[in-house]
């Protein structure tokens, strides 16, 4: 099945985000590592958090797309049906 750029864009933005989670989660806990594992922790759970807020966004963006495009289906099809009545 061939993916169009939309579908193409959002899966390479949800493979980065998860980079970034992973990445950002690592460095965050590193750099504060000096205020002490309590709050390195802490901070680190925060930022994965919040960074989770993200995939999820792009997430809901990508099931609305398929929703939409199944919805122009639908339609299409229940046209056809009452233009053959």
């Amino acid at each position: 099945m061939q993916k169009d750029k939309f579908d193409r864009i959002i899966s390479f933005l949800l493979g980065t985000s998860w980079a970034i989670v992973l990445f950002g989660a690592l460095i965050t806990f590193n750099i504060l590592s000096f205020l002490g594992f309590s709050l390195a922790l802490f901070i680190t759970v925060i930022f994965v958090v919040i960074s989770l807020f993200m995939i999820l966004a792009l997430d809901a963006f990508s099931i609305n797309r398929k929703r939409f495009q199944e919805s122009k289906k639908q339609t299409k099809l229940l046209e056809e049906i009452l233009s053959q009545k």
